[in-house]
């Protein structure tokens, strides 16, 4: 029976677990914990590079390590968590990043620090889909849906920007070894608190036999894509290495998919994905991301570089956009997800985001932080926050119990390959920008400061040209959530039609506020 129906007839409607809420602490800092991780270590780069002794060759691979593990590896730790059960997943995901920060922090030379962050990595593809899908089966009113999804989305997209702070207050103040220690108290606390507290629903595992050969398509196809776009960004798109990653992640991608749909017990069940709500989060969500990390990247250095702000004054400088995102998550995603439908959230919510990325393509080495920058980044705070929230909650709606692991891992994939595209990407544009605009006017530079203008000039040039990029990707993700995102609003549709014309079976057929049990 759905909720609406149950409510109609005056039957009880089960709103969840009892310790929900208590539940929900737990699960957003381990969220935290994981956000932070993927800034937090940018800030110590530099530091932990002198110390270990590390080239500037291989420095990439203490972001590169982590990256590979973390998004080849998440539909693996998906499944994992669908069938050993979400609780221990999630315990088990906390203590193993635990462990592994402790092994970064105390690392000797590079060696240990690249496996260190590989192990973290691979920690992180085990507790992310864990802690999504615990809220996806924890949560079943609507309203009280849109509060969890409305916290943890403005955690999954302002926790960056918070890395940033902590980043630099770390490394400034104590020594860059505590930005891989802070994470062994938040993941005790987390790990203590959720094997206390969390409950699973009876029967929400998946107990079928793991699908061997999509693991190692998957895993090796996503690695080879997220090392692709790594290989780019420092060694050129033409590089027969990059081309070579390439071809190879389409070919096993592509033999994944013909693999998913010929087994018994795939390890992504192609459901998830071609239910036409779910498939339009994924898209829209991984083409906001794609934007969303260039900016990142090219703020953090036109602060730095261009108006010499240190590193605790940088992380300061993002806050107005954690503002705007928990504002737009908790305020207005939250208050307005059981009014009207998801599309007229998330498509709205990206457009705002690509009107402040547009007020970033006219930054000049003079800009003011308060008159543009400002401005910028509460409108891309309030933007995504607003679209975060409802993306977040409908990719995992929709599904049994026994999908909640995997459908959870592809939200953390498409951030992930989404991350990784949007580094390359949009750091290749500015780079050519950059190169190209140097070139053009350095012959009319004489003077050593004005050659030095000019290379400031040149860089901002660069950043400027990709942002024009990113504004355009923003508003992709805008129609493409518009356009595909055909969800009602919850309580009054279900999602993804009958079971008789999805072939599937009844798992497709549940009332959109409810996970069904």
């Amino acid at each position: 029976m759905s909720a609406t129906a149950a409510q109609a007839s005056g039957v009880p409607v089960e709103t969840g677990d009892a310790n929900r809420w208590r539940a929900l602490v737990f699960i957003a800092l381990a969220q935290l914990m994981v956000v932070l991780d993927a800034t937090i270590v940018n800030i110590a780069l530099p530091s932990a590079q002198s110390d270990l002794g590390i080239s500037d060759g291989n420095r990439q691979w203490v972001v590169t390590a982590y990256a590979l593990a973390f998004g080849g590896l998440l539909l693996f730790g998906g499944r994992i968590a669908d069938l050993w059960g979400r609780k221990r997943a999630f315990v088990t995901g906390l203590a193993g990043f635990a462990a592994a920060s402790a092994l970064g922090g105390a690392a000797t030379n590079g060696t240990m620090m690249f496996g260190a962050r590989a192990l973290q990595g691979a920690f992180g593809a085990l507790l992310a889909p864990a802690a999504l899908s615990l809220l996806a089966v924890m949560f079943t009113d609507a309203k009280e849906r849109a509060k969890a999804f409305g916290i943890y989305g403005a955690i999954a997209g302002g926790g960056g920007a918070v890395g940033l702070i902590l980043g630099g207050f770390l490394t400034e103040y104590l020594d860059w070894r505590w930005t891989f220690f802070v994470n062994v108290p938040f993941a005790v606390v987390a790990a203590a608190g959720a094997y206390f507290v969390i409950r699973e629903p009876e029967g929400g595992r998946n107990r079928s036999p793991l699908d061997i050969p999509g693991v190692v398509l998957s895993t090796l196809g996503l690695v080879s894509l997220v090392y692709g776009f790594t290989r780019a960004e420092s060694d050129g798109w033409g590089d027969a290495l990059t081309v070579s990653m390439f071809v190879a992640s389409a070919v096993l991608l592509g033999a994944f998919v013909l693999v998913e749909s010929r087994v018994k017990a795939p390890l992504l069940p192609l459901r998830v994905i071609t239910e036409r709500n779910r498939g339009g989060v994924y898209l829209s969500l991984g083409l906001a991301i794609i934007g969303m990390f260039g900016l990142f990247l090219f703020l953090t250095y036109y602060l730095q570089v261009v108006k010499g702000y240190s590193p605790v004054k940088t992380g300061f400088a993002f806050l107005p956009m954690i503002a705007g995102m928990i504002t737009g998550s908790t305020q207005i995603g939250a208050r307005l997800m059981t009014r009207v439908p998801a599309r007229l959230l998330m498509g709205p919510g990206f457009l705002v985001a690509s009107v402040g990325m547009l007020l970033l393509t006219q930054l000049e080495i003079g800009s003011s932080y308060a008159a543009l920058l400002l401005p910028a980044m509460l409108l891309l705070g309030l933007g995504m926050g607003t679209a975060f929230m409802p993306a977040m909650s409908l990719a995992t709606l929709g599904v049994q119990p026994r999908d909640a692991g995997v459908a959870s891992a592809m939200v953390n994939t498409s951030q992930q390959v989404g991350g990784a595209i949007g580094t390359a990407l949009l750091n290749t544009i500015a780079s050519s920008a950059t190169v190209a605009y140097v070139k053009d006017h350095i012959g009319g530079a004489a003077a050593k400061p004005q050659q030095q203008l000019v290379q400031m000039q040149g860089l901002v040039h660069g950043y400027t040209t990709a942002i024009w990029f990113a504004v355009g990707i923003l508003v992709l993700a805008g129609v493409i959530a518009l356009t595909l995102v055909n969800a009602g609003r919850p309580g009054s549709t279900t999602v993804g039609g009958s079971p008789a014309a999805s072939g599937e079976g009844v798992e497709d057929e549940v009332a959109v506020p409810v996970i069904a049990h």
